[in-house]
């Protein structure tokens, strides 16, 4: 297993249990203690764990969010993955909105430059790339921008998300999880996704699969909200089977 690869391990594991320890990673892990402190120190610098005595914590856990550069710079070949499969869920002409984050920010690279949609964002960088893409109708919803994500929050964003009637919305989230939803830390981001969700006939998931057993604060959406969602080769057959029995189409990319 590369560094990387044990990384991200230790990464879902925090996430998935609330805290890991460095003995416990070191022996499930087959590595000495030092390689996993040396692991922990890497995540740490990344925004994505705490260090506390004798392991580490999910920041997500202590109330924190993680900023965009941050999550930007992990998983990212899986993300690529996910934003190619997401392609297949794009109406042929019409409009779509795409949640601010950093794997939808992968679709609105990936968009193909052979199709007429209108595409409703609340992110101005992602409005920003868009907008020079000439078969692209570009509405960028306004509001306060939340300097964690760069997503345009409160009543300037709830008003024209509720005269809108969308084909597909592509959705952003923090955590994932077959009792409690979709989850993300702010209470005034969950109000605009779960209007996003509200003005789409269809709503697709990215999500990969270090966000699965992930509960936040605010919940915006349940299972059966989802039309399709979509993640990585990474999720584990088990998991991928229990939200298929809640009646999500999982993709794995």
């Amino acid at each position: 297993m590369y560094a990387e690869e044990r990384q991200q391990a230790i990464l879902a594991k925090a996430r998935a249990h609330g805290r890991v320890d460095v003995v416990g990673l070191a022996n499930e892990l087959a590595v000495t203690t030092e390689t996993v402190r040396r692991d922990l120190t890497v995540l740490e610098r990344a925004g994505v764990v705490r260090r506390v005595h004798g392991g580490a914590i999910p920041v997500e856990r202590l109330g924190f969010e993680p900023a965009v550069a941050t999550r930007d710079a992990v998983m990212t070949a899986e993300k690529e993955r996910i934003a190619k499969a997401a392609l297949a869920e794009l109406p042929q002409e019409g409009s779509v909105i795409i949640d601010a984050g950093t794997t939808t920010g992968r679709l609105v690279e990936a968009l193909p430059a052979d199709r007429e949609l209108t595409v409703v964002v609340n992110s101005p960088a992602l409005a920003t790339s868009l907008a020079t893409r000439a078969n692209l109708t570009v509405l960028l919803l306004g509001g306060r921008v939340r300097g964690r994500t760069l997503a345009t929050v409160d009543e300037w964003s709830l008003a024209p998300l509720s005269q809108l009637c969308v084909d597909v919305a592509f959705m952003a989230t923090n955590g994932v999880s077959t009792a409690h939803g979709l989850t993300t830390p702010d209470l005034a981001e969950a109000a605009v996704k779960r209007a996003m969700i509200g003005a789409a006939r269809r709503t697709v998931l990215l999500a990969d699969h270090t966000k699965f057993g992930n509960d936040c604060l605010a919940r915006f959406a349940g299972l059966a909200d989802l039309d399709a969602l979509i993640t990585d080769s990474g999720l584990d057959d088990e998991t991928a089977g229990e939200f298929e029995q809640c009646g999500v189409r999982v993709v794995r990319a």
